[in-house]
């Protein structure tokens, strides 16, 4: 059987989406990195994994992670922490991220179908594939699948470039893997990304709080706002003008 595991953080302003800010206020950032990540935990909940793991960066899971196994992440870079993962388990494993909340289950199916189908009577049978991987549009990758995972295929990748992808790929291939191909997914970095993905997936909670949060002004607009209306007159036309000149020096650098 095969281990699902959805790697994320946990969805604090200042510590997710801050590429969405602005326009988004960076409260409305994490309120729509947390809408994600309930999108892609519901949305992978029925497949037939063996275990479901939130391999997690945070204190407080998320709501919709009720019944998942938590594995706190390890420290440092992101190929140091996805090698950690993939070291923890012995079994098929699949891992995917927080920002594709467009995905579906059946998108994940032939993962599944394949290796489990091999092992289910207790056969060594030898899938058919050794690894899958779901390239992102930006160059990444979304989803990272290996039937005998291997952090050291993973440790070294550089990570965020427009060459992530392929580079993991040939990692992959390099080491005599053969590699099946998932369909490439918007991986949400921008508010573009999140207009697209939204429109994808319009029935989710990702797209209900992308709309509500773009039809209302953001925390930081209302503040500045108040704070104009708030603001001191100018001052009256006849006011003195022979304040001293360094004042007026002064109040230039401020």
């Amino acid at each position: 059987m095969t281990v699902l595991v959805v790697i994320a953080k946990e969805c604090l302003p200042g510590r997710v989406k801050t590429r969405l800010h602005p326009p988004l206020s960076l409260e409305q950032a994490a309120e729509l990195a947390a809408a994600s990540l309930h999108d892609t935990l519901r949305a992978v909940m029925h497949l037939p994994a063996s275990r479901r793991v939130l391999a997690y960066d945070g204190i407080v899971p998320p709501p919709a992670a009720v019944g998942w196994e938590i594995l706190p992440q390890v420290g440092g870079s992101l190929d140091e922490r996805l090698g950690a993962i993939f070291d923890t388990f012995t079994e098929p494993t699949v891992l995917i991220g927080m920002d594709t909340p467009q995905v579906t289950a059946e998108l994940l199916a032939p993962v599944f179908s394949g290796w489990d189908r091999a092992g289910r009577d207790g056969s060594n049978v030898d899938p058919a594939t050794d690894a899958w991987l779901g390239l992102a549009e930006d160059g990444g990758f979304w989803a990272l699948a290996m039937h005998n995972p291997a952090g050291s295929l993973i440790r070294g990748v550089p990570m965020s470039q427009d060459d992530t992808g392929a580079v993991q790929l040939a990692r992959l291939t390099d080491a005599g893997l053969r590699v099946g191909s998932l369909p490439p997914l918007v991986d949400v970095d921008t508010i573009d990304d999140a207009h697209r993905v939204a429109a994808t997936a319009p029935h989710g909670l990702f797209a209900a709080t992308l709309a509500v949060q773009l039809a209302a002004p953001s925390s930081a607009q209302n503040a500045a706002e108040n704070a104009a209306q708030h603001a001191p007159q100018n001052a009256p036309q006849n006011a003195p003008q022979n304040a001293p000149h360094n004042a007026t020096q002064q109040g230039d650098r401020s």
